[in-house]
């Protein structure tokens, strides 16, 4: 069955007459005629009652006008967003975050992609780094967004958009609270959460055991939101990126003997090609100040190192 065949078909099921099917589909009346025999041959009886001047559906045309007429719209609606797909008008955004990013560093750049495309279908995957790593070498996501992926891939790409450190986060309730700033010794006797699905978990443990901390006291937690909602029944404390905007009832504290940053990276897959959506995406992200989004809590690629006690983790 050709696609030529249905649209006549439907043609002399408006008009119920061979002669101005012909004239709409603009082509000879023999061909028509040929198209809808060859149709009939296919289905195995008459559509039409030849009555001149008019023609008729026969029962089996009348049951098969509602399916054709359905296979010919979504042959069409197929060629057409194929069309727009092709010119960039229309198109999906697979894009993977993981665990410890929070959406709104993308949300703007994710609108603005919505008035560069007349249709976009996000679909957002979050997971820890070796999820996300596994997203994109299964094509499920196209970029990511991510702290350091230590498992190496040769087919890895990766841009870094920006350093950050981290604060400590805890309850207004808290006695830390009331001050600015903390030490590494104020934290001794707290109970630190720490977040198994964080890029930089282990350096941070690997930093606070340097410190005579005894790691074997903390909580672990493997989703964000668990994190948060203990945080605010004030069960502990813990690090959490500047990046991330915690719930507004919990305090940020800066620890200042303390310089635990971690790079954020852009992620791709070296020679697969990328949708139109991806690319503008790409660039997007690239191009953006990242040094003044999250204001002076944020730091900069280009931001001095300070001479604390530091371990960047990378």
């Amino acid at each position: 069955m050709e696609m030529h065949q249905v649209r006549y078909f439907l043609a002399v099921a408006r008009e119920l007459n061979f002669t101005r099917a012909a004239e709409e589909c603009n082509v000879a009346q023999p061909s028509l005629t040929r198209a809808i025999r060859q149709l009939e041959g296919e289905l195995g009886g008459d559509l039409f009652r030849r009555e001149r001047p008019q023609a008729q559906l026969t029962e089996l045309g009348q049951r098969m006008l509602p399916h054709l007429r359905q296979c010919y719209d979504s042959a069409m609606n197929a060629r057409s967003l194929a069309a727009a797909i092709k010119k960039g008008e229309i198109g999906s955004l697979r894009l993977a975050l993981s665990s410890t990013i929070d959406p709104g560093l993308v949300t703007s750049h994710v609108v603005e992609l919505g008035k560069l495309f007349n249709s976009l279908d996000l679909k957002l995957l979050r997971g820890s780094a070796s999820e996300v790593l596994d997203y994109l070498k299964k094509g499920e996501a196209e970029l990511a967004i991510a702290g350091p992926i230590e498992e190496e891939w040769d087919r890895l790409d990766r841009w870094a958009l920006f350093t950050e450190g981290f604060y400590l986060g805890l309850t207004a309730e808290h006695a830390l609270a009331q001050v600015p700033t903390a030490t590494l010794d104020d934290l001794r006797q707290e109970r630190l959460m720490i977040s198994t699905d964080c890029e930089s978990t282990e350096g941070l443990l690997a930093l606070l055991r340097a410190q005579n901390f005894d790691v074997t006291r903390f909580h672990e937690v493997s989703a964000e939101p668990d994190l948060f909602s203990l945080l605010e029944a004030g069960f502990g404390v813990a690090f959490v990126p500047h990046s991330t905007q915690g719930p507004p009832c919990l305090r940020r504290i800066e620890i200042v003997d303390m310089d635990l940053q971690r790079t954020v990276y852009l992620y791709g897959v070296a020679g697969r090609q990328r949708t139109a959506v991806a690319g503008a995406l790409m660039k997007m992200l690239r191009a953006y100040d990242w040094s003044s989004a999250g204001g002076a809590e944020r730091a900069s690629l280009n931001a001095a190192s300070k001479s604390s006690i530091a371990m960047r983790l990378r």
